[in-house]
């Protein structure tokens, strides 16, 4: 691992970049940009995957030499709307059934960061219905990936008017409760910091306030989602203070962008983390 205070370590999320291309394919481009690591969403269809499918994703990381650095447990149909199944009634036995398909990607690929998106609210269901199903599936997780060294990140988000994680602190209690009510201690906070932005969140408050908690970054600047330099976010200066304080984890590449080179930003000789 990079030590602390030096160097970021960047990670592509080939879920929102290089869509371009098929999705297997976009390990191989991040490798030829000059990366080592790639993070994505749930790249599949359903909870449960077939066997070659599995196969058909890992083997694509393998070939293109990058180390997968994390993996959304299935969030649903985000395109449509859905942001997790965390707190979905619903949807509990679908959460359940990925549990143990995300730890087995986990244990073929070396990832140990496993971000688990809350859920919006739903109607005809009690917010505290929901937030108890959410700290008992996130407990669940929590055993699931520990048994691989793994950490379940919570993460606010941005643009989802049901969604109820808005500021770290949102995400930081919701880790506080499930370790508390049942004794999961390997979550984390997903600090992205588009989305703390564009709620409001005081994102350097936040990184003082939650820094031990911190357990995985996410970029993109804001307004417009973009590369980092497109807006108005001191990304560098908020990076340099997370380093300068002991994070050593990655900071993940997880903007939108119509660039020709989507990473000309980034010197070349700044992609290679390892």
């Amino acid at each position: 691992m990079t030590a602390a205070g030096t160097a970021p370590r960047y990670t592509v999320n080939c879920s929102i970049l290089l869509t371009d291309l098929p999705l297997l394919e976009r390990p191989a481009a991040a490798g030829a940009a000059g990366f080592d690591a790639v993070e994505y969403w749930w790249p599949f269809a359903t909870s449960t995957p077939g066997a070659d499918e599995i196969d058909a994703f890992v083997g694509a990381l393998d070939a293109a030499g990058v180390q997968l650095t994390g993996l959304n447990f299935n969030a649903g149909d985000m395109p449509g709307g859905d942001r997790g199944l965390v707190s979905w009634p619903e949807r509990a036995d679908d959460f359940t059934a990925n549990l143990d398909v995300v730890t087995r990607i986990g244990e073929a690929t070396g990832c140990r960061a496993f971000n688990a998106l809350y859920g919006n609210r739903i109607e005809g269901v009690s917010p505290a219905e929901q937030d108890d199903l959410a700290a008992a599936n996130l407990a669940a997780a929590a055993t699931a990936v520990g048994r691989i060294g793994g950490t379940v990140l919570v993460e606010p988000v941005s643009g989802a008017p049901r969604y109820p994680l808005l500021a770290a602190a949102d995400a930081i209690g919701v880790v506080e409760r499930v370790a508390g009510e049942h004794g999961a201690t390997n979550l984390g906070l997903l600090l992205d910091v588009y989305h703390l932005a564009v709620n409001g969140d005081d994102v350097p408050a936040a990184i003082a306030a939650h820094r031990r908690r911190i357990a995985h970054v996410q970029i993109a600047d804001a307004p417009g989602r973009d590369q980092p330099g497109t807006g108005d976010l001191p990304i560098s200066d908020w990076t340099a203070d997370l380093l300068a304080g002991g994070y050593a984890g990655w900071f993940g590449l997880e903007y939108k962008t119509g660039a020709a080179d989507p990473f000309a930003w980034l010197a070349p000789a700044t992609r290679v983390a390892n």
